[in-house]
């Protein structure tokens, strides 16, 4: 995404990524809500994990070793979620997938040819999105992770 209107401001995200089994540094768009007081709404789809969606609401300060606002902790979630997705062959182009997830209104972010993040809106019901992703998944075409399930999508998958 590209500021343009000055109402975005880039954050550090320093965490232990599972994905890359280390610290890590991610550097994600915010939306300014109440920048005095350190509140922004996150506007961009993670890559490698934090515990946080997009428009999860946070706080953020500046942290004097990055010289840079950093993440400090989630103050509202927004009942979004984030998935990953490894391609796990190259018989399949992954723009395929991302189509597929698009038509369900779930927009992602590719990192390499291999690797993508996948945001998922409250109001989608992730039952559809895990099914879709469990049938790739069976046919060897890919992995997934859930790293950032919100309650609301915990519970589309829980529920008879």
């Amino acid at each position: 995404m590209t500021d343009t209107s000055n109402e975005h401001e880039k954050i550090v995200f320093k965490y232990h990524s599972n994905v890359l089994d280390e610290l890590t540094v991610e550097t994600m768009w915010a939306q300014k809500i109440d920048p005095a007081n350190g509140i922004y709404k996150l506007d961009s789809i993670p890559f490698y994990g934090p515990l946080i969606a997009t428009d999860d609401e946070f706080f953020a300060e500046f942290d004097e070793q990055e010289q840079q606002l950093t993440y400090r902790r989630t103050t509202k979630h927004s009942g979004n979620s984030i998935v990953q997705v490894i391609m796990t062959t190259d018989e399949m182009d992954k723009q395929v997938i991302r189509d597929e997830l698009k038509e369900h209104n779930c927009l992602s972010e590719g990192l390499n040819k291999k690797f993508f993040s996948v945001e998922i809106l409250k109001s989608t019901d992730y039952r559809t999105i895990k099914q879709l992703l469990t049938k790739y998944e069976q046919q060897d075409v890919l992995e997934f992770a859930e790293p950032c399930l919100s309650e609301k999508h915990q519970d589309d998958i829980t529920e008879k």
